[in-house]
C-alpha cells in the first residue's frame, strides 16, 4: 500500500514539475572521433539541467524509463557492437521502484562504434530519455539527431576495403538484449521446461516398474554384493554405476544436438526442431512408432536390441573395475530398451518444441531418475529383501503403458492434421478416440479384458481399484467435451474448439468456428480467414498489414497474438485466460486482433512471399509470420502477445507478455496497453 501511495505521489509531483518547468529538457549534441583505419566512434552527449538527473541504459522492468538510443541502418555504415556509456552512472537503491538504478547528472555521454565503408554517410540516431528531480519526472522525450560522417583525411579507403572486404552486420537496435540463456528461455516458455522435467522424472520412475527393467535390480545387487570389501570403494563404484547410466542416456542425445548446432548454428538447430515438431513427415513417423510400441506392449511382438550387442556388453561386465561397471550399465540400458525406448522417445519428442537445450535437460532428468534406484540398491544391496517379487503385475504395467502410448501417439497425428488443415482429427473425433482408449484401459484394470501374456486375474488389489476409479473418472470428465464442454484441464492436448462440429453451447450448431465478419478497409474478407478461426466468436485478422489498415480506420491499438497450431500453452491461454468475461470484453471491444501462426504450412502466392535480409525467400505463412515477429520483437516463443499502435506496428506500447495464466495480470496488460495507446495520440 505504501508503495502505491508513493507512486501516486510521484505522478502528481510529475504533473506539477511538468507544468512549472516545461522548458526544462536535456540538450543533445553529437561528435565523431576517428579511431583507426575506417573505424570511428559516434559520441552523443546530453547536457542535463541543474537539479535533474537522467537514467542510464537500464533496462528496468517495472521501473523508470531507461535511456534508449537506436541508430537507423545507413548505406556504407556498419555498426560494431552495442551503444556504450562513456560515463559511469551513479547507482543507488530507489525506494519507490525498489531496485538499484543508475543515473547521470550534469552530463551523460554515449558512444557507438562504426565502420565507414564509404566516403561519406548520414546516420540518424533516435533517442528516448527522461529527466527527473526530487522524485518527480518530466514526460519522456524523443530526440532525433542526424550525424554527418565523412572519411578522415589521409585514410586510403580503397586499400582498406580491398584488404578487409565488407561483411554485412545487422544493426544493433536493442543493446540490452542478449542471447537467451536457459533461465530466460524458460521464462519465455512460461516455465514449460519444468513441465518437461517433471514429466521426465515421472516417466523415469514408471520405467522402473516395467518387466524389462524391474528384474535387472537383483542382477545389480548380485554384482555389487561381491565387490570390494572397502566400504569407501564400494560407495564410489555404486556412484559411478549411476553416473554411467546417466551418461549412456544423455551423451548420445547431447552429442547429436551439439554437433548439429556447431555445424549449422542456432538457426539450423531451431529449424530442425521446428521441423520435427510441426512437419507432417516426422509427426506421422512418430505416430506410427508409438502405435508399434503400443502393439509391442500389448504382446503382439517383442522389440529388443540385437542379441549380439547385449551379449558383447554383458561379457565385459565381469570385470570389477570401472570398465566392468561401465559395461554393467551398458547392459542395463540395452536390455531395458524395449520398455524404456518408447518412454524416452515420447519424452524427447515432446521436448523438441523447446530450444536446443531442452531435450538435453529432459533426457538428463529422466536418466537421473531412472538411475537413482539402481544406484541406491548398489549402495545398499540388503534393501532388496524389502522389494516386491516379479510377477504378473509387471506385465499389467506394460499393458497400461500400451494404452497410454496409443493416446499420446494420436497427439502427433493431430499436430500434423492441425498444421496442414487436413481436418481428419477434429476435436470430437480426437476426444472419441481418447474416450474409447481409456474406457478399454478401465475394463482391462477391472479384468474384463486379458492379453496373451497376462496372468490369471483372481482378486483386485486396492491400488488397482484406485487406478480404475481414476481412469473411469477421467472418461466421465471427457464425455461432455463431445458436445462442446471446454475441458480446461486438457486444453493443451486437444485440437482447438473451433474444429468442433457440434457444440451445444452454441445452440447445437457448427457455430464454434463462425465465419469471420470482419472486412478489410477495401471491403474484402480477411486473408486466410477461410481456414483460420478464432475461439469464442472473436473476430481477427491473420495478416499484419490488413490489421494495421483496419486499426487506423477504427482508431484502436492492435493485439498481436503470436501463436501456433501445435502450441500447448497457446490453447491453455485461450481456454483458461481468454475465456474470462473481462478479458473477452476487452479483446472484442478495445483492440483489433491479429493472430500470427508460427507453424502454419500453407504455401502463399508469389506476391505474398517475403525475402529476408540474407536473400532467403520465405513462402509459407508460418515462416513469414515467424520472421516478422523475431525481426521486430526479438521473440521466438509461443504464445507471445504484443500491443502496438497501427501507426508504429513494430514498436511496443507496453512490455510484451508470454505464457502466464494470471487473469488479473492479463487484464492489467490490456489496460496498460489501452492507456499507452491513448497517451501516444
Amino acid at each position: 500500500m505504501l508503495k502505491k501511495l508513493r507512486i501516486v505521489f510521484l505522478l502528481i509531483a510529475s504533473l506539477f514539475i511538468t507544468g512549472m518547468a516545461s522548458a526544462q529538457e536535456a540538450t543533445w549534441k553529437s561528435s565523431v572521433e576517428h579511431l583507426e583505419g575506417n573505424e570511428y566512434r559516434i559520441v552523443l552527449e546530453a547536457s542535463i539541467p541543474e537539479g535533474f538527473h537522467m537514467y542510464d541504459l537500464g533496462p528496468y522492468e517495472n521501473g523508470p524509463a531507461a535511456t534508449e538510443i537506436k541508430f537507423d541502418k545507413a548505406e556504407g555504415v556498419q555498426y560494431l557492437g552495442a551503444v556504450e556509456m562513456l560515463d559511469k552512472p551513479h547507482r543507488a537503491m530507489d525506494e519507490i521502484f525498489e531496485m538499484e538504478i543508475g543515473t547521470f547528472e550534469g552530463v551523460a555521454r554515449f558512444a557507438q562504434k562504426i565502420r565507414l565503408n564509404a566516403a561519406s554517410a548520414l546516420v540518424k540516431a533516435s533517442i528516448y530519455y527522461q529527466i527527473c528531480m526530487d522524485g518527480a519526472c518530466m514526460t519522456p522525450t524523443d530526440v532525433d539527431l542526424t550525424i554527418d560522417l565523412k572519411q578522415a583525411d589521409g585514410v586510403d579507403l580503397e586499400k582498406i576495403l580491398t584488404e578487409n572486404p565488407v561483411v554485412e552486420e545487422p544493426v544493433v537496435e536493442e543493446p540490452a538484449k542478449e542471447e537467451a540463456t536457459i533461465s530466460e528461455a524458460k521464462e519465455e516458455k512460461g516455465g514449460s521446461i519444468w513441465a518437461y522435467i517433471l514429466e521426465a522424472v515421472i516417466w523415469g520412475f514408471v520405467a522402473m516398474l516395467t518387466p524389462c527393467v524391474f528384474p535387472m535390480i537383483p542382477m545389480t545387487v548380485s554384482f555389487f554384493m561381491h565387490g570390494s570389501e572397502n566400504p569407501a570403494m564400494g560407495r564410489f563404484r555404486a556412484m559411478m554405476y549411476g553416473f554411467f547410466i546417466v551418461l549412456l542416456y544423455t551423451l548420445p542425445i547431447a552429442a547429436i544436438i551439439l554437433i548439429t548446432r556447431i555445424v549449422g548454428g542456432d538457426a539450423v538447430t531451431a529449424d530442425i526442431f521446428n521441423w520435427l515438431a510441426t512437419h507432417w513427415l516426422p509427426n506421422i513417423i512418430f505416430f506410427l512408432v508409438f502405435m508399434a510400441f503400443a502393439a509391442s506392449f500389448f504382446g503382439a511382438f517383442e522389440i529388443t536390441m540385437p542379441s549380439w550387442m547385449v551379449n558383447k556388453s554383458d561379457s565385459h561386465a565381469d570385470n570389477k573395475g570401472l570398465g566392468g561397471i561401465f559395461f554393467m550399465a551398458l547392459t542395463l540400458v540395452l536390455v531395458s530398451f524395449s520398455c524404456t525406448g518408447p518412454i524416452v522417445g515420447s519424452v524427447l519428442i515432446k521436448s523438441t518444441a523447446g530450444e536446443f537445450w531442452t531435450p538435453i535437460i529432459t533426457i538428463m532428468a529422466f536418466s537421473i531418475t531412472f538411475a537413482l534406484p539402481f544406484t541406491f540398491f548398489a549402495l545398499f544391496p540388503s534393501m532388496l529383501k524389502k522389494m516386491p517379487k516379479s510377477g504378473g503385475w509387471l506385465n499389467s504395467v506394460k499393458v497400461v503403458l500400451g494404452f497410454i502410448e496409443v493416446a499420446l501417439g494420436f497427439k502427433f497425428l493431430s499436430m500434423a492434421d492441425m498444421t496442414y488443415h487436413w481436418r481428419l482429427l477434429d476435436r470430437e473425433v480426437y476426444l472419441a478416440i481418447w474416450i474409447a482408449t481409456f474406457t478399454l484401459l478401465g475394463l482391462y484394470l477391472l479384468g474384463k479384458i486379458r492379453f496373451s501374456h497376462d496372468s490369471e486375474f483372481k482378486h483386485m488389489s486396492v491400488g488397482r481399484l484406485i487406478l480404475t476409479i481414476i481412469t473411469f473418472t477421467f472418461v466421465v470428465y471427457m464425455l461432455p467435451g463431445m458436445w462442446g464442454a471446454p475441458l480446461k484441464a486438457l486444453s493443451g492436448y486437444l485440437p482447438p474448439i473451433t474444429t468442433q462440429d457440434f457444440n451445444l453451447s452454441m445452440g447445437g450448431t457448427t457455430a464454434a468456428a463462425p465465419a469471420n465478419t470482419l472486412t478489410t478497409v477495401d471491403g474484402k474478407a480477411p486473408k486466410y480467414s477461410d481456414f483460420l478461426h478464432m475461439p469464442y466468436n472473436l473476430q481477427a485478422f491473420f495478416d499484419i498489414e490488413e490489421a494495421e489498415a483496419y486499426a487506423k480506420k477504427v482508431d484502436k491499438p492492435i493485439f498481436i497474438d503470436f501463436s501456433g497450431h501445435g502450441c500447448v500453452n497457446c490453447r491453455e491461454m485461450e481456454t483458461r485466460v481468454w475465456s474470462d468475461p473481462a478479458v473477452l470484453k476487452m479483446l472484442r471491444e478495445d483492440f483489433v486482433l491479429c493472430v500470427l501462426y508460427a507453424d502454419d504450412k500453407t504455401e502463399l502466392p508469389e506476391e505474398d512471399h517475403v525475402t529476408t535480409e540474407t536473400g532467403k525467400v520465405l513462402t509459407s505463412l508460418g515462416k513469414i509470420n515467424s520472421h516478422f515477429v523475431t525481426t521486430n520483437f526479438a521473440k521466438n516463443a509461443q504464445p507471445y502477445y504484443f500491443l502496438v499502435s497501427p501507426e508504429k506496428p513494430t514498436e511496443l506500447l507496453v512490455e510484451a507478455r508470454g505464457y502466464d495464466l494470471s487473469i488479473e495480470g492479463f487484464v492489467e496488460f490490456l489496460n496498460n496497453g489501452k492507456k499507452a495507446y491513448k497517451a501516444s495520440k
